[in-house]
């Protein structure tokens, strides 16, 4: 099994925590998002969208976080990362997708690319505009999530799911952007909590082979 990302990418980040926690084997295949590898032919051959991450599996790729997370979650039902009942589940995926739809693309690098070209934004303006939206997409979830977890270790009742592995990469972000998480005291709880699981650290972007050593 093969993943392509980019130690960076927050979509990769996720899918590095299901790999992780799943207990598969994999081989991770980065993709350097800051040299435009992902726009020329060699990887437009892997996926036509020019996104990473794409997980390689029998002569099968696979793109989209959320598909390849479905299908890992179909492939290896243990441990599961979606609750048994049919509620429960579309709680996990309200969040995830909360992060996933409404918050995650508005920092994507093509998105703060064109607000640098076409807009003329310096890196202040570019981190506004991302704490901007991290805000509202956290002020949500923490409502949600209170309501939701068990003990304010995971999003939802007592163990991780796909909402965890949502939340994290957007937490990194978050803090990266200069967002100040004081107000979303649950948040700060998950990810702290979550973030100290050895599957989940290992998948951190400072852990990838393709991260610079200052990361």
């Amino acid at each position: 099994m093969k993943l392509y990302g980019y130690w960076r990418s927050s979509a990769s980040y996720r899918i590095r925590i299901v790999l992780n926690v799943k207990g598969t084997d994999w081989e991770y295949v980065p993709v350097l998002l800051n040299e435009d590898e992902h726009r020329q032919a060699k990887f437009r051959s892997v996926n036509p969208a020019a996104l990473v991450p794409v997980l390689e599996v029998d002569g099968a790729r696979l793109a989209q976080s959320p598909a390849i997370a479905e299908f890992l979650e179909e492939r290896h039902p243990s441990p599961p990362l979606l609750p048994p009942d049919p509620v429960g589940r579309a709680r996990v995926r309200e969040l995830q997708h909360l992060i996933g739809c409404d918050v995650h693309p508005l920092q994507n690098l093509r998105v703060l690319k064109l607000l640098r070209a076409e807009f003329g934004q310096d890196d202040d303006g570019v981190a506004a505009w991302c704490r901007r939206w991290i805000r509202d997409g956290f002020a949500a979830y923490e409502t949600l999530a209170k309501q939701r977890t068990a003990d304010g270790r995971f999003s939802v009742g007592d163990t991780l799911t796909l909402a965890d592995a949502w939340l994290l990469p957007q937490v990194y972000n978050a803090q990266r952007f200069g967002v100040d998480l004081a107000p979303y005291p649950t948040i700060g709880s998950i990810a702290a909590h979550c973030a100290a699981l050895e599957p989940v650290a290992a998948a951190h972007p400072s852990e990838q082979p393709d991260a610079p050593e200052a990361a």
